[in-house]
């Protein structure tokens, strides 16, 4: 009884790496989702929003003077969730699709797996 009491504690152990990537995936699908448009605006307003969300907490993230990334990256970081932030406004007035956000998410999800350069 005691073994299978701790049999189920050998969870593999998610790096931080991993963390954000299941959650730009997970983003990602949203909008991949939400740009059929099968379940309407609201889940397009709900995935944009989410997306948002993660590049804005991405945007604070590096902004903030002890992030240990480069700086070249930090700006590119940067950069990029202010494009989002727009790019998402154009999305919701019917000016744009969402396929340029889901690129850069891609991209930044490739560099998460250590597939290329990422942001």
């Amino acid at each position: 009884m005691a073994r299978s009491a701790y049999s189920g504690a050998a969870v593999p152990t998610r790096t931080g790496r991993g963390t954000e990537y299941e959650v730009f995936a997970r983003v990602t699908r949203r909008l991949r989702q939400a740009q059929s448009g099968d379940n309407g605006f609201a889940d397009l307003v709900r995935a944009l929003h989410d997306n948002r969300s993660l590049w804005t907490a991405l945007a604070a993230d590096v902004a903030v003077g002890t992030n240990g990334l480069p700086p070249e990256l930090r700006a590119r970081i940067f950069y990029l969730a202010q494009f989002t932030t727009h790019h998402s406004r154009r999305v919701l007035a019917g000016e744009a699709s969402t396929d340029v956000l889901i690129d850069i998410n891609t991209a930044v999800m490739r560099g998460l797996r250590g597939e290329g350069d990422g942001a």
